[in-house]
């Protein structure tokens, strides 16, 4: 096991990383009185663990799975539940489940007596790489993502790859999504993803590069926790991606992302931001996981992007783009610039195909 600890203005961070982890740290941190947040399909998967772990110190509270539990009624009945468990400032909570659980479990531990004690347990590929590390807490609010929320570090992050054997492909896609991006913003990542192209899937390739994106993000949070500066470039990919995902919601979060990257890197090629080869080497990686989609109505759906946290100014939108092997830059276009550039790029995908 391996373990990273992130010391800012507002918390200490403890990262364990490792086979065993779950084993080894959970038990101790269930003393007192605890409060645990799971989704329907985690749940189903590992209810021993449930019933022999975390229902014996506390209540365990189940939403339904997926983004659509992201909203303000199922933050209520969490808020509802802690109370009605007799929670105090001293209990624990524990997210124990993917992006979803741990972004409003964790936005409900930051309200419930102005802030209770915090555990994410990641059970998916993308919140084990990134989500739960951090302290980003969000809900959605009128089809905006993650809107509304708060900056509340976990005391603790416990990561266990025992939970990515039960997970479908649909996930391991999404989690590899994340995990590229941090290719596109680590010179060393991107070696081994490079090295590594035609075994992206191995469960020990994936151990490996976990512990790698985690340390890559830590560093970053260390140096800037609120998103004042370093800390936008994490977004890399996300600004056309969010908006793909808000308007065509048919893809998960992860799929979307490399989708966004490679919208966004057509752009950062044709404004000389990036060279050519290098833009073709993240490509090629983008197309290892998922097959690039040419959508009719892109310049429409990117208009979702004016909604987007990072955007500034008016009529303008913010993209972090990459432009060589461990560096990016942060690009602002105004709207109607990075809407015909992404219209043209569809275009050029389609133009491809054929």
């Amino acid at each position: 096991m391996k373990t990273l600890h992130i010391k800012t203005a507002s918390c200490d961070s403890h990262i364990i990383c490792g086979e065993g982890a779950f084993q080894s740290e959970i038990p101790s941190l269930c003393e007192g009185l605890t409060f645990t947040v799971t989704d329907s399909n985690v749940y189903k998967l590992y209810r021993n663990i449930f019933d022999d772990i975390f229902s014996k110190s506390g209540t365990v509270y189940v939403i339904p799975a997926g983004e659509k539990s992201k909203n303000y009624n199922v933050l209520l009945g969490i808020l509802k539940a802690m109370l009605s468990a007799g929670l105090k400032r001293n209990s624990t909570v524990f997210a124990v489940g993917g992006g979803v659980v741990g972004d409003i479990c964790g936005l409900a531990a930051s309200l419930y007596m102005r802030g209770v004690k915090l555990v994410q347990v990641p059970t998916t590929l993308l919140s084990q790489v990134d989500s739960s590390v951090g302290g980003k807490t969000a809900i959605d609010l009128c089809g905006v993502k993650n809107i509304v929320g708060t900056f509340y570090q976990p005391g603790t992050v416990v990561v266990d790859p025992m939970f990515l054997s039960t997970l479908p492909a649909r996930e391991i896609r999404c989690g590899l999504g994340e995990i590229i991006k941090y290719g596109a913003l680590n010179k060393d990542i991107y070696v081994k993803l490079i090295e590594n192209k035609n075994n992206l899937r191995s469960p020990e390739f994936l151990k490996d590069i976990t512990f790698d994106c985690i340390q890559h993000k830590a560093e970053v949070v260390r140096r800037d926790e609120r998103e004042n500066g370093l800390r936008k470039t994490l977004n890399l990919g996300h600004t056309t991606g969010h908006a793909f995902e808000l308007y065509y919601k048919r893809k998960s979060h992860g799929e979307f992302v490399l989708i966004g990257m490679y919208y966004e890197l057509f752009i950062a090629v044709k404004r000389g931001i990036c060279a050519a080869e290098y833009a073709d080497s993240l490509i090629q990686l983008i197309k290892k996981v998922i097959n690039i989609p040419a959508y009719e109505d892109a310049e429409k759906a990117c208009l979702m992007a004016v909604y987007d946290k990072k955007n500034v100014r008016a009529a303008e939108v913010s993209l972090i783009v990459p432009a060589e092997a461990g560096r990016c830059e942060e690009l602002r276009l105004p709207v109607d610039e990075y809407a015909a550039e992404i219209a043209q790029c569809a275009l050029k995908i389609r133009e491809d195909k054929q």
